[in-house]
């Protein structure tokens, strides 16, 4: 409901002013902004008006010019100008009232009323705005209304009690008591708290109050061309404990947390947790569950321990219902597909063969897993493309990717990965001990000392350690209590293989599996061979079935290796076989370099290529512009020459004008050993003997094919005559 003298404002970013109802008259509503010095009323229509207040773009706000002023702290002055113009607003208010309110009778009327009590039609004005503006009432006409008063005396406010414990700190409890928080204030502290608290900016709650003083608690004014706000008396504005306390009355932490930071962050770290991961497993290898970390340690080179080499990648798979690591890989790759899928690949590695190769020698019983699962729950980075679908569609295995930064969702891997980095960092020089190091402390990385190797040893033995430790707060079964089950990964493992169903797989050969892994890529066949990522590559198969003949152009799918692009692998039909093409001679320059270095190449190619482009192109455009130059001037010599008496003259004689001049330029391209070997020698008296036999031997002879070639020419086009 609208009510009459009413303060609302606007909330919206392009208008946030304040406006006073002045005015209810059915359709219509009368209304005055509240700044400026000569603000005029304008008209809306009441519906207009209650739709804006429903969706919440207006809102009623605190009179900031409500206050009980008593005339005996006035000075006289004060009450003499007040009472002057208040003689001037009420009788013409009362008269004029819709001739004020409507656009095309006020100004007639302002002058009327300026020549009736000889005023300025603009001090009239003035007079009226602050009237609409502060109340509708006599003591809005107070100059400086909230600086009025008596200097140093106390004010008596009048009104309804403040309801609630009284501000403990105040001067005067009568003059601070507050306001109290009706339905009105409510809702402008539900929009500070929905425009500015509930923000990526994450600014305090504190700030929130502040931005709810400027916005509603708040004289807006300009100052030397700057805009400030002068906050009202903290008599009539809400305290920072009442915006706490409704603030927390109606508090929603999901929403705040959801749109102050993200709905992952509180999923990942603030919603409850009533379940957990065991429950979504009815025996190992139902799901295993895939990550990488990089590891909070620095290594040295294999080949030189003065060199760092960086922080290694560390990809573990861990089976969901005993808590047993089932794959890893330790490594320089990734995160990436490349060490997702070694450790994919070491997931159905036996374990005893793994671990003799880095000279750690166990028992079958101690690390047990060498299968495939029926699930794997990995990231959606890695796990998105052709090779996780060959695995889906070849071994039956399910994959579940987890949205993006729900590290929440791999939980079991997760709490495993950081109690080895915390092992790792507490033990191993090298290892980081500070996110940020500060002005004076020793650079961690040049403690580091372990290589490759040694850290890949100290991982397994890390996991096998794990194997056998007892898990805290592992949801044990009834029946694995009545068996006096101790809960360890391989006790787990052991027990749910005899006791449950579980979806172990096994795979018997390893280079199929491989294949299945591998990246894949399409390729083209062409007569130059079958192309693939700018390389050439032939098979046996592709030559015996001709298919540089019957499938040019076509493409294929291949599988290949990126750090080794010597080779690359086309799959047969059947799944189990598959056939190798090596590379081509024209690709020779490229053979034991990885997929990574071969692009580096070919993009540095590509930039020579571009670095050269201009001049190029000014070679190109130069070289024309002779040719066209050269073309220019033969045809102008030909203009010189006269006209044959027919073309068939002119054309018959092509095979005589050829002898002719093949003849000319036999004499000039001619060799001359005699000649050149005494230019060599500088002998000048020698020249001059050799210069009479090139006269008289050689030229003799073609002077006088040359007479008979130029007698014969001139008889065909009748020059003797």
């Amino acid at each position: 409901m609208i009510f009459y003298n009413q303060v609302y404002q606007y909330v919206n970013k392009d208008n946030e002013n304040k406006i006073r109802v002045i005015e209810l008259d059915d359709p219509f509503v009368y209304y005055v902004e509240l700044n400026g010095d000569t603000a005029m009323p304008k008209k809306v229509t009441l519906k207009t008006f209650e739709d804006e207040i429903e969706a919440g773009i207006l809102l009623a706000v605190s009179d900031p010019f409500f206050m009980s002023q008593d005339d005996k702290y006035l000075t006289p002055k004060q009450v003499e100008k007040r009472d002057g113009d208040w003689e001037v607003i009420n009788s013409s208010w009362q008269e004029l009232k819709w001739q004020l309110l409507e656009k095309k009778t006020r100004d007639v009327t302002f002058d009327e009323i300026a020549e009736k009590f000889n005023l300025k039609k603009l001090k009239a004005k003035r007079l009226f705005t602050r009237f609409w503006q502060r109340g509708l009432n006599k003591n809005a006409l107070l100059p400086d209304y909230n600086k009025s008063g008596g200097k140093g005396k106390e004010r008596d406010l009048s009104g309804a009690n403040k309801v609630g414990r009284p501000r403990k700190y105040a001067l005067n409890n009568d003059l601070n008591e507050g306001i109290n928080i009706t339905d009105d204030v409510k809702k402008q502290f539900a929009h500070v708290i929905k425009q500015y608290y509930r923000k990526k900016e994450q600014i305090t709650l504190t700030d929130a109050y502040e931005f709810l003083l400027r916005d509603f608690y708040s004289n807006k004014y300009v100052e030397d061309g700057e805009v400030k706000y002068s906050v009202w008396d903290a008599s009539i504005i809400p305290s920072y404990n009442q915006f706490y306390y409704w603030f927390k009355k109606y508090e929603d932490p999901q929403l705040d947390i959801s749109m102050r930071k993200s709905k992952k962050e509180f999923e990942l770290k603030h919603r409850p947790i009533l379940s957990n991961s065991t429950q979504e497993a009815d025996g190992p290898g139902t799901r295993f569950q895939v990550d990488a970390t990089i590891a909070d340690i620095y290594l040295v080179s294999s080949f030189n321990r003065s060199l760092i080499i960086g922080r290694p990648v560390v990809y573990g798979i861990i089976d969901v219902y005993s808590r047993l690591f089932t794959g890893v890989y330790v490594g320089l790759e990734g995160p990436s597909w490349i060490g997702a899928m070694m450790a994919l690949d070491n997931m159905i590695t036996d374990k005893v063969a793994f671990c003799a190769e880095h000279d750690i020698y166990i028992n079958d019983s101690q690390w047990p897993a060498k299968h495939l699962p029926e699930i794997i729950i990995a990231d959606r980075g890695e796990f998105e493309g052709y090779s996780v679908t060959s695995l889906i569609n070849n071994f039956n295995i399910k994959i579940e990717n987890t949205s993006a930064y729900r590290g929440d969702l791999k939980g079991v891997i997760e709490r495993q990965f950081g109690t080895i980095n915390g092992k790792i960092k507490r033990k191993a020089p090298g290892a980081i001990q500070k996110e940020y190091r500060e002005r004076g402390d020793r650079d961690y990385r040049l403690d580091a000392t372990l290589n490759l190797k040694e850290f890949t040893k100290i991982v397994i033995h890390l996991m096998l350690q794990h194997n056998q430790k007892i898990i805290d707060k592992y949801p044990l079964e009834k029946a694995m209590i009545e068996d006096g089950l101790v809960a360890t990964p391989l006790n787990l493992w052991s027990w749910g293989i005899a006791n449950k169903k579980g979806r172990l797989q096994v795979t018997n050969d390893k280079n199929i599996y491989r294949l299945n892994i591998l990246p894949r890529g399409k390729a083209r066949i062409t007569r130059a061979g079958i192309k693939f990522k700018g390389l050439s590559y032939g098979s046996d198969k592709a030559i015996n079935e001709q298919w540089y003949v019957k499938l040019r152009s076509t493409s294929i799918e291949v599988a290949y290796d990126p750090r080794d692009m010597n080779q690359i692998y086309i799959p047969s039909n059947d799944g189990k076989s598959f056939d190798i093409c090596f590379l081509l001679d024209t690709s020779e320059q490229y053979k034991g370099n990885t997929l990574d270095e071969i692009e580096f190449y070919q993009e540095y190619l590509e930039e020579l290529k571009a670095e050269q482009f201009v001049e190029q192109k000014n070679n190109s455009i130069n070289t024309d512009a002779t040719i066209e130059d050269i073309i220019k001037k033969a045809k102008s010599e030909k203009k010189k020459q006269p006209k044959p008496t027919s073309k068939k003259e002119q054309i018959s004689n092509i095979k005589v004008n050829r002898q002719a001049e093949k003849a000319l330029q036999r004499e000039e391209e001619k060799f001359d050993l005699i000649e050149s070997e005494i230019k060599l020698n500088q002998q000048p008296t020698q020249i001059l003997e050799f210069s009479k036999i090139k006269e008289e031997s050689p030229k003799k002879s073609s002077s006088g094919i040359m007479s008979k070639l130029k007698r014969k020419r001139d008889e065909e086009f009748g020059e003797d005559e």
